[in-house]
């Protein structure tokens, strides 16, 4: 186990030095294969710091990288399960079909909150319960898409301030941001249900 956090440190060291690239792969590796936690906000934030005319297409490579690498996860899960279980699930618990009915809000969230949130439990759960491959990489998009542009926001309009900022702050900045998703989208589901006046 030491020596597999030894690796992953010396990779992501290496990687660091290869910009916004590095950045693709140190965020593909953390959301599939190994595990970088946190090495990759604070790599784009330096990045957009450096570079701030940047700040953009690096947000857009973390996004990628981190989306193709829960995709991995997600695909492999998908088909393992489709290989064991031939036959389709007749009786479902509570719980099962609650994520079924939520599976776009939970991928969502989870991709907004910061390390140590196991996100990779849920592309395995997303994979075995044959989540919809629009809805998972939607949600994913979104989800990562939002927290790595705030990052390079941060690193672009902060410079290295940002990183000690985002230290102290990640997961109240990244609870609020959750919150106010779920809020969201439970408004448009209640303003949907609402029937309009005739």
């Amino acid at each position: 186990m030491l020596h597999l956090k030894a690796l992953e440190a010396a990779m992501a060291h290496i990687l660091s030095h290869y910009g916004g690239w590095g950045l693709f792969a140190i965020s593909f590796l953390d959301s599939s294969f190994l595990a970088f936690p946190f090495i990759n906000d604070l790599l784009l934030i330096k990045l957009a710091s450096v570079h701030p005319y940047n700040a953009v297409w690096y947000s857009l490579q973390c996004t990628m990288g981190s989306v193709l690498g829960a995709y991995a996860i997600y695909f492999l899960t998908l088909h393992g399960t489709k290989l064991i279980w031939r036959r389709p699930v007749q009786e479902e618990s509570r719980i099962r079909t609650w994520i079924k009915r939520n599976d776009f809000l939970s991928i969502l969230v989870a991709s907004l909150l910061p390390p140590p949130t196991p996100f990779k439990v849920f592309a395995v759960v997303a994979g075995g319960m044959r989540t919809s491959q629009r809805r998972f990489m939607a949600a994913l998009v979104i989800g990562r898409g939002l927290r790595f542009s705030f990052e390079a926001w941060l690193g672009a309009y902060y410079g290295a301030i940002a990183q000690a900022y985002l230290r102290r702050n990640v997961v109240w900045l990244s609870v609020i941001t959750a919150a106010a998703v779920v809020i969201v989208v439970v408004a448009l589901r209640i303003l949907r249900r609402k029937p309009h006046p005739s």
